[in-house]
């Protein structure tokens, strides 16, 4: 046979295999995006591929701030000076008068409770939000699944978080219960609540044998005893009545600022503010939640401690004090290289945008803008409609509105008519 027959057979056995392979590569992606269990698996394929090239805890955010500090200690440390320089430190002591105040239970309560009538499921791919929203929902009589509250939610089902407010909007849009978002619970109340009848949705830590490192997640709290000292949860990942130590739950709940929602019948509201006391009243939740944080920051360690911090950041924010929130921040995130890097939460702006708020009203734009770049090219999929929101809104307050109507655009297209990203379009076009 001639080289040029040769060479012309091969190239053609060659394209055939390509496009077969090419063809099948297509029609397993296109099984694989059909089915839930499958589109989990290779999702979680990709992420493990692409974290293995560029693993997101190596990616440090560093505040403008503190950068100009460190670059001034160097330059420090490398002149010669015999005139000692003042050091500034920030610091906080705690005194007897700023402690929380603890919430008062009025009646004892029984030594076990489990709450019975959930409609538990088990969640769909990336939705424990919806998906636990819908078992807490069903406690109270609502008739959806996780389908129902997933399309308002997260109408993209590749969005990586539901925020507690979200979760508040769509009950009282879509259902008659009332509901209240507080700070700072605790396991007594965990227990009080349940006691009376009310499931209570959290959002805490999670680490399991599934996955590598900490996220985020919810589920309700739905009984307890208290000779076992355990709680038990309607958990849309781990299954129904789910027991937890009371020393396990609290670590992980820390990470959330003990985050916890209640939802209720309207004629059920004197019940439910009894049991929270004076944490009933916003304001003073807020702000005995900031001292808890305050307490927490100079009594634990290691990512306790880069914790404690981020809360008494998240506390200021809600309690308007941005230059304080900053601070804190500055300080979580000084300790944050420090920590091994298989437990750094590299995952938090993700589920708690703080931060944002902190650096953007306080002018320091470059913070916003570094800190949004870093969270979202960490991710396997750059799924985050806050983070674009923030990040078009440093880019206007820096000049750059063609970058800003770039990242409200891919805001809408993760997250189809996105509030935030709207009102900033509506804001720049001069309605």
């Amino acid at each position: 046979m001639k080289p040029e027959r040769r060479f012309r057979k091969w190239y053609f056995i060659g394209m055939g295999v390509f496009l077969i392979f090419t063809l099948a590569c297509m029609a397993s992606v296109i099984l694989v995006r059909t089915n839930e269990s499958a589109a989990w698996r290779y999702d979680n394929l990709m992420a493990k591929i692409k974290y293995a090239i560029a693993p997101p805890e190596e990616v440090i955010f560093i505040p403008q701030d503190q950068l100009s500090l460190m670059v001034s200690s160097t330059l420090k440390a490398l002149t010669p000076s015999t005139t000692p320089t003042p050091h500034i430190t920030f610091t906080l002591t705690p005194t007897p008068e700023n402690s929380p105040t603890p919430t008062i239970f009025p009646t004892a309560i029984p030594n076990r409770r489990l709450l019975k009538g959930f409609r538990h499921e088990f969640q769909q791919w990336n939705n424990c939000g919806p998906a636990n929203l819908a078992a807490l929902l069903s406690y109270w009589g609502w008739e959806g699944d996780q389908r129902n509250t997933a399309a308002y939610l997260k109408p993209n089902p590749r969005d990586k978080n539901v925020m507690p407010y979200e979760m508040k909007a769509y009950i009282e849009e879509n259902t008659g219960l009332s509901v209240l978002i507080r700070y700072g619970g605790n396991i007594d109340l965990l227990n009080a609540l349940n006691a009376a009848g009310f499931p209570v949705l959290i959002e805490r830590g999670f680490e399991g044998a599934d996955f590598e490192d900490w996220m985020g997640h919810y589920e309700v709290i739905s009984g307890y005893d208290l000779d076992q000292k355990k709680v038990y949860a309607q958990d849309s990942y781990v299954g129904p009545d789910y027991p937890i130590p009371f020393s396990q739950l609290e670590p992980y709940w820390r990470a959330f600022n003990y985050i916890y929602l209640v939802v209720f019948p309207p004629d059920r509201q004197t019940e439910v503010m009894q049991i929270l006391g004076l944490q009933a009243d916003e304001a003073y939740n807020l702000s005995t939640v900031a001292e808890l944080a305050t307490l927490d920051t100079v009594r634990l360690s290691g990512r306790d401690l880069f914790f404690a911090w981020y809360n008494r950041g998240t506390s200021l924010v809600n309690l308007g004090d941005y230059t304080g929130a900053a601070l804190a921040y500055d300080e979580a995130y000084k300790i944050y290289p420090t920590l091994d890097e298989r437990e750094r939460p590299w995952r938090m702006v993700w589920y708690q945008t703080g931060p944002y708020f902190a650096y953007y009203y306080t002018g320091r734009y470059y913070d916003v803008l570094s800190l949004a770049t870093s969270t979202l090219s960490a991710m396997s999929e750059p799924v985050l409609e806050e983070s674009y929101v923030w990040r078009a809104r440093a880019r206007l307050a820096l000049g750059d509105t063609a970058g800003a109507i770039d990242d409200l655009n891919l805001a809408l297209q993760y997250h189809p008519d996105y509030a935030p990203a709207l009102e900033e379009l509506a804001r720049l076009n001069g309605q």
